[in-house]
């Protein structure tokens, strides 16, 4: 019956306000603490049991930090990788004269993610060898579907009516693309780049089929030698890895998301 003074919709606006970044901080400051925690208890376990002299060879600060080293690295390089092929080719195949070839793009990039890879591993060993330059190949094929994809979702559906605007202000189509299409674009690539780590995380395990090290030499070890805290401590830091840079992927979304997106 009576209108709400103007104060109280004044305040409550600045109050959700307040309250959303606050709980986007708590959020993303749960998951690096959880993981800590995993890791400790990991530590504790393992620090708890009776391992032997083969146990010992594996589960030990040097070899687990070199692993973890060798894990992030393949990681990294594969991703940095991915950006690099990913995205400016997405950007290419969204522009009007190059939509006609992007089924075929994005069916070869789908051909190496359905490729198991496993397989896709083994036919470039059979071909080329091993080390770490195949195992970045094989890792490269099968993360490069989510960005290339989100690359040109993103771009394809920002409101035409936004780039028809920058056009009549006068911007350049170089302009309306990195400061329109690019910048409203960020939001669904970032997501893709997410997927395409967490994947990555996971399938650098077998890099340890190729010769290239990483967390795959811990699990296996844990398999042929039947040791269950090898094999478990493995498969934690794998798992905490993919966690942690996932949550390094929300942060960044955040962060770098256009206002009001």
């Amino acid at each position: 019956m009576f209108a709400e003074p103007a104060t109280a919709t004044a305040i409550r606006p600045a109050r959700e306000r307040g309250t959303k970044p606050r709980w986007e901080a708590l959020r993303h400051l749960l998951t690096p603490l959880v993981l800590a925690a995993v890791i400790g208890g990991l530590y504790l376990w393992v620090s708890a049991q009776s391992l032997d002299s083969i146990e010992r060879r594996t589960l030990n600060a040097d070899y687990i930090i070199t692993r973890v080293s060798e894990h992030l690295k393949l990681t990294a390089v594969a991703v940095l990788l991915v950006v690099v092929i990913a995205i400016p080719l997405g950007v290419v195949l969204s522009r009007r004269a190059a939509r006609w070839v992007s089924p075929l793009v994005l069916g070869l990039a789908n051909l190496g993610q359905a490729t198991p890879a496993i397989g896709l591993l083994v036919l470039l060993t059979i071909k080329f060898g091993v080390g770490f330059r195949i195992a970045i190949i094989g890792l490269v094929a099968y993360a490069v579907l989510p960005v290339l994809r989100n690359t040109i979702v993103g771009i394809q559906q920002v409101d035409p009516a936004l780039v028809e605007a920058a056009r009549g202000m006068g911007m350049t189509r170089a302009q309306v693309l990195f400061r329109v299409e690019m910048k409203m674009a960020i939001p669904v690539i970032l997501a893709g780049l997410r997927t395409a780590l967490v994947m990555a995380v996971g399938v650098a395990t077998l890099a340890t089929f190729v010769n290239a090290g990483g967390l795959g030499d811990i699990i296996v070890n844990g398999i042929k030698l039947n040791r269950t805290p090898v094999l478990l401590t493995g498969s934690v830091l794998t798992a905490c890895i993919a966690f942690l840079v996932d949550w390094i992927g929300s942060v960044a979304e955040d962060l770098l998301r256009p206002k009001g997106v």
